[in-house]
């Protein structure tokens, strides 16, 4: 564990907070809010780690969504939907745990930068920002785009696992 200066507790890794989560994954029925918008069935939280694997999964050179991550940890667990808020979550949590083990010298990190918010977006708060996910998006060839305040990958969807 780290620890800040002069701090009397222990700061936990974002691996160790990864590792937080030991009840999941959990299939569910869909709650009745959700139901208007997804019809009746199942939905899955997934685990941390199945959200991790799938993003370790994206080879240069393509992306994913969390959108899309969401609906293959459905079909898994036989599920109507997957919770995309725990997803999105947890996807963040895997690029900082990522970010701490490159800073740590690991050359095999997790690729956050090829997941993408649902519409193609990058994700600011992953770490290093705009720049370094422009700059590791466009070393693998993707076209970064600015529509307002906001940076999407250009012709996202042709290069989606499964497209």
């Amino acid at each position: 564990m780290s620890s800040t200066p002069g701090s009397r507790h222990a700061r936990k890794s974002w691996r160790e907070k990864l590792a937080g989560y030991p009840r999941l994954p959990e299939v569910k029925p869909i709650p009745p809010a959700m139901q208007r918008r997804h019809g009746p069935g199942t939905i899955v939280t997934p685990s941390p780690r199945e959200v991790e694997e799938a993003m370790r999964r994206v080879p240069e050179g393509r992306l994913v969504t969390v959108f899309g991550i969401g609906e293959q940890l459905a079909r898994e667990h036989g599920t109507t939907i997957g919770c995309t808020v725990t997803t999105a979550i947890f996807a963040s949590m895997a690029a900082q745990a990522a970010a701490e083990e490159r800073q740590a010298g690991r050359g095999d990190i997790t690729p956050y930068w090829r997941t993408l918010k649902v519409d193609g977006e990058l994700n600011l708060k992953y770490p290093g920002g705009l720049d370094e996910l422009m700059r590791r998006l466009e070393s693998e060839g993707h076209t970064v785009v600015q529509r307002g305040r906001r940076y999407f990958v250009e012709d996202f969807e042709t290069k989606i696992i499964g497209s």
